[in-house]
């Protein structure tokens, strides 16, 4: 039984977050470091919630893998960018995506669609769009990565190498108006890199949490994405490299920026 409002409240941050520190909860909740311990106590007592150092989690969400924590951050977002450019993809076309959040949405966003080709290193992507509507999944070989359930190294660039698809799909670690596109690990920005050179049209989706950011790999600069598809307006110095670079910037909810 609840005591409070905030009991709500705080299983509803974890059920979109899995763990929180309990510094980030009282500055969610607007209220003292002391209050959230006395609010977490009687959760924690009755198993609902599992005490760690410095914060809290759900238990049926502590132990979950690193990709499935991604994939519940910023989800709303996420799932609208993929919404967004699912919308562009018709029946027949084919279409390679690389491994990550947003494109899992993405894949998932195309279940509706029907007798796709599609090209990708992701295993949760291949096992969304395999054997339904008539779809063709080709997935690449390769290393297979624990944290993501992704194959990388020189066989799975070799392999998407070999296909011309009508739409190439990436997501972004981080963008930046001095980089352009980066990510953390070497092996997805070369993998992420060949993607986008195999697409009659090219598309990164990002997230605006990854704007400003600075990556540990360029994967390429702007002039070699044909479209950015994001949930807000970049920075104005993001706005104006992608215009000069002749990017176009897609906007959930908006007209199509210049």
């Amino acid at each position: 039984m609840f005591h409070s409002k905030r009991h709500a409240e705080i299983l509803k941050l974890l059920q979109e977050e899995g763990t929180i520190t309990i510094a980030s909860l009282a500055s969610r909740l607007n209220v003292s470091l002391e209050t959230v311990r006395r609010d977490v106590k009687p959760l924690t007592s009755d198993g609902s919630v599992l005490k760690m150092h410095g914060a809290i989690g759900l238990p049926s969400l502590v132990g979950e893998a690193p990709f499935e924590r991604r994939m519940r951050e910023n989800a709303e977002a996420k799932r609208a960018i993929a919404r967004m450019i699912a919308g562009t993809i018709r029946d027949g076309e084919s279409v390679m995506l690389d491994t990550g959040t947003t494109t899992s949405f993405l894949a998932r966003e195309l279940l509706a669609h029907r007798r796709l080709t599609i090209v990708t290193n992701s295993s949760d992507i291949a096992r969304t769009l395999a054997f339904v509507n008539g779809n063709k999944v080709y997935m690449a070989g390769g290393e297979l990565r624990t944290d993501s359930g992704a194959a990388f190294g020189v066989s799975a660039i070799e392999f998407v190498g070999r296909f011309s698809v009508d739409h190439a799909v990436i997501s972004a670690g981080a963008v930046s108006a001095a980089m352009g596109v980066m990510d953390h690990v070497l092996e997805e920005a070369e993998f992420a890199r060949m993607v986008l050179s195999r697409g009659r049209r090219t598309v990164v989706v990002t997230d605006h949490t990854k704007f400003g950011r600075q990556g540990l790999v360029q994967v390429c600069g702007f002039e070699s994405v044909g479209e950015l598809a994001t949930d807000e307006t970049p920075p104005p110095d993001m706005v104006s490299a992608l215009a000069q670079a002749g990017t176009k910037l897609l906007i959930v909810g908006k007209a199509e920026a210049d």
